[in-house]
């Protein structure tokens, strides 16, 4: 089997996958500990390992809200 990737439906996704770990990454380190939800080091962890869905749990249940 020859399975070749199509890169005009692939690369917007990666990109838009670097992006939010970015963002949230730097989010993350600007952030207090006492601002998130768990450990800091564990949403490193969570959202570098997890990829798309880490960043999104990052920003939804992993901050807190004052």
């Amino acid at each position: 089997m020859n399975f070749e990737i199509n890169w005009a439906l692939v690369a917007p996704l990666l990109v838009i996958q670097a992006i939010l770990m970015i963002i949230a990454l730097v989010d993350l380190v600007k952030t207090d500990a006492e601002r998130t939800n768990g450990p800091k080091w564990m949403w490193v962890l969570i959202v570098i390992i997890v990829n798309t869905i880490g960043p999104i749990l990052y920003f939804i249940i992993g901050k807190k809200r004052y």
